[in-house]
């Protein structure tokens, strides 16, 4: 078949031109200064600058070429619809925040910033590109320039030990996963003949019934995407990741990486494969039910801080299981995609909140941050305090938080396709999660902690990272309603 490129294509894959160009900027300018490292300030302002011009591309880019043959590029390999502006946005903004608390966090300010904000951006180029992805070979190119570029990210930590096996366990199990999900995609093409996504939902409810080797590449390919989202039982990784990665390292993998996995996740669950396969289906119910209780159950015995996030997020991989399944057996993007939409947004802000306040009280790159240490910060940091209270308390599900209306439209979109009992498991795995999140907020208000203990330096941009963060989780929270229904509008 032969494609033609056209100057269209090139114009409405624009975000991620202007992505990939302005991540050279700072690399170019450093070799320019003969490997002198430049001013972080002016890297900084370059990459949010990129960031920027990407997003207000891919607004354009939707609502200007959106409707019909104009919303793909490439040959209908790349989709400009509602999931990728939503998931796109969502992760720029994720990676914008954590270009932030690169600047100030100590295991990655210094002489290589440059080469940080160029990998950032060249994570999230991949990000989009898989968000995107409408043609599943498109869909593996994109999952590994994100991963690649993250494992290099997280192996230059100024940290000696932790981050090196961080990395090492990341790059080592990552590429097993990867050889799964592209192991599961041989299959589908030998089987239906084709790599366009398209295509293969319209053939998979003949094909997973007729072929075995259908059924067992599809999944192949979702176990793949369960390593990426950490979904039981291929989240072993996760905790030692995110404690050893440098804290803006593992705010972004906890966002946007989850964010645009989710959103690939979505278009192969659109495929009916639910439906057809009763097995396939029971499968991912309990998947998603031990999710829960592994991470839940696992984060009450965490004292690390951030170990107990890690896990968190392995509990909110299982809720979002949750409406993934629940979109799988609708068989279209409904109202139960946009609460998986609106519970990844609301999730990346209070998580991105979360791991900037961990970053504002790391002193040096070998720090490590347990929950008896947050004793007092009531008294020295009331702000910061208060902020970290909502976040925790967003993440529990409390309201009117973001996060306790994220789980009503996840789980009022199961029970109203009559899976009441995964919306049960939900609601009681939330329950379980109040105590380990009410936890940090106790020590820091009832626990007294040495005036000297934790200093927090003066950190602009992480500062102004946890108090957005913040404003937001109140603000959705209370305006959820009408930002669900422009959601709905936007993917509808």
């Amino acid at each position: 078949m032969n494609v033609t490129i056209g100057l269209a294509d090139l114009i409405r894959v624009s975000p991620m031109i202007a992505l990939f160009i302005s991540s050279l900027i700072p690399l170019t300018v450093k070799v320019l200064k003969k490997n002198h490292e430049p001013s972080p300030q002016a890297t900084l302002i370059q990459g949010l600058g990129g960031i920027i011009a990407a997003a207000v591309l891919l607004l354009t880019v939707y609502f200007v070429l959106s409707t019909g043959p104009d919303s793909t590029a490439f040959a209908d390999s790349i989709i400009f619809d509602g999931v990728t502006l939503l998931s796109g946005l969502i992760a720029l903004v994720a990676a914008a925040f954590s270009l932030m608390l690169m600047y100030d966090n100590p295991s990655t300010r210094g002489n290589q910033f440059a080469e940080l904000t160029f990998l950032t951006m060249s994570s999230v180029l991949g990000m989009l590109v898989l968000s995107s992805a409408m043609d599943l070979v498109v869909m593996f190119i994109g999952l590994e320039t994100m991963s690649l570029s993250l494992y290099l990210m997280i192996a230059m930590s100024h940290e000696e030990r932790l981050s090196k096996e961080a990395a090492f366990k990341y790059f080592v199990l990552g590429g097993f996963a990867s050889a799964v999900l592209l192991y599961g995609l041989s299959f589908i093409f030998g089987s239906a003949g084709t790599t366009h996504l398209s295509e293969i939902i319209q053939k998979t409810p003949e094909l997973i019934t007729s072929s075995r080797l259908f059924l067992f590449g599809m999944t192949l390919t979702m176990l793949g995407f369960c390593f990426k989202v950490s979904i039981f039982p291929f989240q072993a990784w996760t905790p030692d990741v995110y404690q050893g990665a440098p804290t803006p390292h593992s705010a972004l993998m906890a966002t946007a990486v989850k964010v645009v996995s989710f959103a690939a996740f979505l278009r192969i669950i659109l495929s009916q494969s639910f439906v057809v396969s009763e097995n396939l289906f029971d499968i991912f119910q309990w998947l998603a039910v031990l999710t829960m209780i592994v991470g839940n159950v696992a984060a009450i015995l965490q004292n690390n801080f951030k170990r107990m996030l890690a896990y968190s997020s392995v509990a909110h991989s299982g809720y979002l299981l949750v409406g993934l399944i629940t979109t799988g057996i609708t068989g279209e993007v409904s109202f139960a995609a946009s609460g998986v939409l609106f519970y990844l947004l609301g999730y990346s802000i209070m998580t991105l909140g979360a791991f900037a306040l961990v970053s504002l009280l790391e002193k040096s790159e070998n720090d490590s941050i347990s929950i008896e240490s947050l004793g007092g910060l009531s008294k020295r940091k009331p702000l910061m305090a208060f902020c970290l209270t909502l976040f925790l308390l967003s993440l529990a599900g409390i309201p009117p938080t973001v996060g306790f209306f994220g789980k009503f439209y996840l789980f009022s979109a199961a029970i109203s396709q009559g899976l009441i009992w995964l919306a049960l498991w939900g609601v009681l795995n939330s329950v379980i999660s109040a105590y380990y999140y009410l936890r940090p907020i106790v020590v820091m208000y009832m626990h007294e902690g040495e005036e000297q203990e934790r200093p927090m330096e003066a950190s602009f941009p992480t500062q102004t990272v946890v108090i957005i963060s913040a404003i937001l989780v109140v603000i959705l929270g209370v305006f959820s309603g009408p930002l669900f229904s422009v959601i709905e509008g936007v993917l509808s």
